[in-house]
């Protein structure tokens, strides 16, 4: 019986999530069962694919990449994508390839952006009595 080499790995920006399901293929990478290069809206669309213009196409090569994405904006949707691709890769190289290009590529995703490999923690903050938000207060009258 063969196994497929493949890794899961995740991406989270606010509320919104997304898991890449990478594995040995032909250069393939579809997000919620559509090619990458049909992802709306097309401003942020070149967002998802600074992992593949950092590292270069011929990392990806022989790789097939399937990302599910829900919560969040689509803002968020598309930055925890990117996420998953990047930390998927590495993942995969670590697991299938060999530790010195995976520190390479890890390396050069660090340079470039961090929030490629960490998540971003912040949260929006719970609003509180005494005021319309979370740290504006109501007006205060004297007389």
């Amino acid at each position: 019986m063969s196994t497929i080499e493949s890794v899961q790995c995740f991406g989270r920006k606010k509320t919104a999530t997304a898991v890449a399901f990478v594995k040995k293929g032909t250069g393939l990478i579809k997000v919620n069962g559509i090619p990458i290069t049909l992802l709306q809206p097309e401003l942020l669309k070149l967002k998802t694919f600074e992992p593949v213009l950092v590292l270069g196409a011929d990392k990806f090569a022989n790789v097939d990449i399937r990302v599910r994405s829900k919560g969040g904006g689509s803002t968020s949707q598309i930055y925890a994508i990117r996420q998953a691709i990047a930390k998927g890769i590495v993942a995969y190289y670590q697991k299938y390839v060999d530790e010195q290009s995976k520190r390479a590529i890890k390396e050069t995703l660090m340079q470039y952006d961090r929030t490629l490999l960490v998540a971003d923690t912040r949260r929006c903050e719970p609003k509180k009595f005494g005021g319309p938000s979370a740290r504006a207060r109501y007006q205060k009258s004297y007389r």
